[in-house]
């Protein structure tokens, strides 16, 4: 294959791409220029994952990338109807994040369940207060979302020994970690009896909104939703009147309905709501990791193997198996 032009979408800061020297042209593009340069692309690689600015610039005719690589796990910002319906092929950074936002929930699982931010409150007014706190072991997890971070997800609380369902699109019967993985229709059923609701679903049609204001009135008072798939997933005003009504525990959200979250969001100043700026599975070296992940899949792009984590644009994510 002849040398090959990549466009990256985002240079703040570059991906570390030295593998590709001599191999491809690697040029740059910020939001107004991407639609300029997307016809002289061969690759896409969509560096700044936050950026919206493929949804608009995918040209519907002429020359366009083959491939587009995400450097994120979920591909909402990507797809739009002119590039779910032509050849080109999508592929996502699944396996980057997965274990370091399985460590960052069950973090925020076990400082909800032992009140740290209780203790950090009462230090800072020098208070000596005893408290009784929650058990994490035995308690009930319900988590949306049976791809690979909901697995990770799941199978780091089974360790803290805790009782997880797992919900995906359709029910998986006899799955080797968690027996059944439950189908989206059963979500309502799971919810009464969830002392933690875990939101890690992918962003479609389907699920967005998924968490309103009815799956929040069905949760016990006792339970603590998480949000860490993406901020449409959630009606946040229904979760902000669950909290404040009391309707349910407690809250913990990286991920917002527009990021990032304005110093006069509301969101800020709601009583027992973890504010996290879309961080849950950034740990040191994470661009590292991504940059070698797109340059493994250049490799095989240019000889002519099968990408890995290709995405199924109709359904809008890689399924699982």
């Amino acid at each position: 294959m002849s040398e090959s032009t990549v466009l990256v979408l985002g240079s703040d800061p570059p991906p570390k791409l030295d593998r590709l020297v001599g191999r491809a042209r690697v040029i740059y593009a910020d939001e107004t220029s991407l639609a300029g340069l997307l016809p002289t692309a061969d690759v896409l690689l969509a560096w700044d994952f936050t950026s919206d600015a493929i949804l608009e610039a995918w040209p519907a005719k002429g020359p366009k990338p083959a491939w587009v690589h995400t450097a994120s796990a979920g591909v909402d910002r990507v797809l739009c109807p002119a590039l779910i319906a032509d050849d080109t092929l999508v592929t996502n950074a699944r396996g980057v994040f997965e274990q370091p936002i399985a460590e960052y929930v069950a973090g925020l699982v076990i400082a909800m369940a032992k009140d740290f931010y209780g203790s950090w409150e009462l230090q800072r007014q020098r208070r000596w207060q005893h408290r009784e706190t929650l058990r994490v072991a035995g308690s009930r997890a319900v988590v949306v979302g049976s791809g690979p971070i909901g697995r990770a997800i799941g199978t780091t609380l089974l360790a803290l020994n805790v009782k997880v369902d797992l919900v995906g699109r359709r029910a998986r019967p006899e799955d080797p970690e968690f027996g059944l993985v439950h189908p989206s229709g059963a979500l309502n059923g799971l919810l009464p009896d969830a002392d933690w609701v875990v939101c890690a679903a992918p962003l479609t049609e389907a699920t967005r909104g998924l968490f309103g204001k009815e799956a929040f009135a069905l949760m016990p008072p006792r339970a603590r939703f998480i949000n860490i798939g993406r901020g449409p997933l959630v009606v946040e005003d229904d979760l902000v009147a669950a909290l404040r009504g009391w309707r349910i525990a407690a809250a913990a959200l990286d991920v917002f309905e527009q990021e990032p979250l304005t110093a006069d969001s509301p969101l800020w100043d709601v009583p027992h709501l973890i504010v996290s700026p879309h961080m849950s599975g950034d740990t040191l070296g994470w661009r590292d990791a991504l940059a070698e992940q797109f340059q493994d899949n250049f490799d095989q792009w240019s000889a002519g193997r099968p990408l890995r984590n290709l995405v199924d644009k109709r359904l809008g994510y890689v399924p699982v198996g």
